[in-house]
């Protein structure tokens, strides 16, 4: 019996260990499949339902947009907290001004959606670090953008500009890699801040170079901190201005209470900034050697192993990076400060920011000879040669402190401070004086209220000073001949043509035209009713791109692809609704066949390459579409910016003939433009999935309901006077 229970005991102990060896396989299989299928697919799965949350801005404190600033946006070569140099200094003092200032990190949020995070940086609510959304961040510095990730970047900057609600930007561009990104932003100038030589830097792709070239010459002003580098940019650009770097004196001209103390009681000669590849460790070898009873205090990052290269010289003390509120500490120990660069392409492109901050603490300073040497005129002592350098390092250490010396040193940094750049830099930046004369032509017959509210809309939403308007008026007898005289009266840039008779729409606008002083001309109806920004925003399209030969809006009311699905009852939702369509299309443009001329803008040399509106089309029907015809045959491209919405009426004026007149007019106009052009194909709508997937979209987020009982195939020919 015992022998009986033993053999069944032993025969479970097996079954126990067989189980348990299962067991383990069975899990180990598992474990298998999870890493073979689930692991490999978790960032899918997770990008799945992660999408599925919707992106809501931050509810962070937003100082109220004022109209009558500009907003700028920093587009950053450094994340804010990295090192506290010329940009964050630039954009301390504008949020000081009041201005809304608004950092883009050079860092980003992995994320696949579109959206920012957004970081406060002071207590009024106007100065913000921005990160943008982007699958897979790219690394600035090394390449250019891909198509994919400037059509996500763009959609997180529509995102970040319907939270701003900005209405007029400067945009600052501090890297050449945010160039496609920047340039899509509606109703702002792109102000480039040459900061460095680029191609001096290793780490810089040909993209991104080649990128910089197109910054340079497209820019609305490049500034540049250096004789070097601006003599760069004028071989791209006339648009080019010198602001060089500066300190902030207040907080290196008073001593602090403590300061650091060499641990013998050396002298100290002393450097601060990046321990980099453009620091001559040579140099820093024979100082310390020729002078090994001082200290050789080095305060930075040291990415090149200088300390390992060097320690074998006991005099030199790395002390690492350091916050920008702690370098006084260590400055005010200096006896005398260096500039230790070797002279490459970068170094002579340089103006120093440390040298400003030197100075501004009283210290005698001996540099390499480098061209941007010559502002500091007698304050600093420099050399060209090894010897030169040590020959001046020797004279200064030497001689007896002078307080005269040093009063002239501060005297000379409290004048050269980042107040005085940043108000260089507004000056530049918001003049007026390099922008092009736009002539505005509108013609007008009868619908004095429209007529009135369209000028009303030009006056407060073009956000462009340098404009002319001019009214051709078609024998209108509802009053408004009686209103333009008066109107015209009130402002220099008015003008208005009063016609004795109606000269249909091709006459009227040639009258205009032949009138029009402008580099950039624009046709635009007394139906329609412009929104913030449009002017600059079209001008821009223009600008970037010398084949458009004619660019027009999107809008509620034409019978062609430029009419999109929106909604309103009043002009205020008009404005709201529309602002947020364009910010979710910054940039983007698509050819069309035939603008209608409801709002269409030329450069000049188009128009005088072209000629006038074909007057053989009378009252009116076929001109736009003659015109459009002779335009790409030229060779030039016909444009619809989605970033601009211009509300349109449709045919105020021209519905005012009675239909068997319309009817005839159409009849003989169209037999003049297939006897042209061949046989004329109607307009439509787009109907592609592409349109569905917008209109959906806007469904979606609510913006605004469909009216399905308004003709969505009409002809833009009755648009006209």
């Amino acid at each position: 019996m015992k022998n009986a229970l033993e053999s069944l005991e032993l025969s479970q102990n097996k079954i126990d260990r067989q189980r348990l060896i299962f067991k383990k396989q069975v899990d180990s299989i598992k474990k298998w499949v999870i890493k073979r299928f689930f692991a490999r697919n978790l960032s899918i799965i997770r990008k799945y339902f992660f999408t599925l949350i919707p992106f809501r801005p931050p509810s962070k404190l937003l100082l109220s947009n004022q109209t009558t600033k500009f907003d700028y946006i920093f587009w950053g070569v450094i994340d804010w907290h990295f090192r506290f140099q010329r940009p964050q200094q630039l954009a301390s003092v504008l949020a000081h001004k009041g201005y809304r200032v608004f950092y883009i990190s050079s860092n980003f949020q992995n994320d696949h959606r579109t959206g920012f995070s957004i970081e406060p940086l002071n207590n009024l609510g106007n100065l913000f670090q921005v990160k943008l959304f982007v699958n897979n961040p790219p690394n600035i510095y090394a390449n250019a953008a891909n198509q994919a990730v400037i059509q996500q970047l763009r959609a997180s900057l529509g995102k970040l500009l319907n939270w701003t609600q900005s209405r007029q930007i400067i945009s600052l561009v501090q890297h050449s890699f945010w160039y496609p990104i920047a340039q899509a932003i509606p109703n702002s100038r792109l102000v480039y801040d040459c900061i460095d030589l680029h191609e001096g830097f290793g780490n810089n792709s040909v993209e991104v170079l080649n990128l910089e070239h197109q910054l340079l010459k497209n820019a609305d002003l490049t500034i540049t901190t250096s004789l070097w580098l601006d003599d760069i940019a004028a071989r791209y650009s006339s648009r080019h201005s010198l602001i060089r770097n500066a300190c902030d004196f207040s907080h290196f001209a008073q001593q602090p209470d403590a300061i650091y103390k060499d641990k013998l009681n050396r002298k100290i000669i002393g450097y601060y900034g990046a321990i980099a590849n453009w620091l001559d460790i040579d140099l820093l070898a024979v100082i310390a050697k020729r002078f090994s009873d001082y200290c050789i205090l080095l305060v930075g990052a040291d990415t090149v192993k200088a300390e390992l290269k060097l320690h074998y010289l006991s005099n030199i003390v790395f002390i690492g990076e350091v916050s920008y509120s702690q370098l006084p500490y260590y400055l005010y120990s200096f006896d005398v400060a260096l500039l230790p660069f070797k002279v490459m392409p970068l170094t002579l492109a340089t103006n120093p920011v440390k040298i400003y901050e030197y100075l501004a603490a009283g210290k005698p300073v001996v540099a390499v000879n480098l061209p941007e040497m010559s502002v500091f005129e007698q304050l600093i002592s420099t050399a060209d040669s090894t010897d030169e350098f040590l020959f001046q390092l020797d004279t200064i250490l030497n001689e007896v402190n002078s307080e005269k010396k040093s009063t002239y040193r501060r005297a000379f940094a409290s004048q050269q401070t980042w107040q005085h750049r940043a108000d260089k830099l507004i000056t530049l930046a918001e003049s007026t004086a390099l922008e092009p004369l736009i002539s505005i032509i509108v013609l007008s017959y009868n619908n004095l209220e429209l007529t009135q509210a369209c000028l009303h809309s030009i006056d407060n939403y073009s956000d462009y000073t340098n404009i002319e308007i001019i009214v051709i008026d078609n024998a209108s007898t509802d009053g408004t001949t009686e209103f333009l005289e008066h109107w015209k009266l009130h402002a220099c840039n008015r003008k208005a043509i009063l016609n004795a008779t109606n000269q249909g729409f091709a006459i009227g606008n040639n009258q205009g035209l032949l009138m029009a002083s402008g580099t950039y001309l624009v046709l635009l109806n007394n139906d329609t009713c412009v929104t913030p920004g449009w002017l600059r925003t079209l001008y821009n399209h223009l600008k970037h791109d010398p084949l458009i030969g004619l660019i027009g809006p999107v809008t509620n009311n034409i019978g062609n692809e430029a009419k999109i699905p929106i909604d309103y009852n009043d002009v205020q939702q008009m404005l709201d609704i529309s602002s947020k369509y364009t910010h979710h299309h910054l940039g983007k443009t698509f050819e069309i066949n035939t603008l209608a001329f409801f709002c269409v803008m030329m450069p000049r040399q188009v128009y005088e390459q072209i000629g006038q509106l074909d007057e053989q089309f009378g009252l009116g029907f076929f001109e736009d579409d003659d015109y459009c015809r002779r335009v790409k045959k030229a060779g030039f491209r016909i444009m619809c910016a989605e970033d601009v919405y211009i509300h349109h009426q449709l045919s105020a004026s021209f519905l005012k003939l009675d239909t068997n007149t319309r009817r005839a007019l159409f009849a003989t106009n169209k037999k003049i433009y297939e006897a042209k052009w061949g046989k004329w194909y109607p307009h439509s709508s787009r109907r592609n999935m592409r349109y569905f997937r917008k209109k959906f979209y806007f469904y979606r987020l609510a913006l605004f309901k469909t009216d399905s009982t308004k003709d969505k195939h009409q002809s833009p020919h009755l648009d006209k006077q």
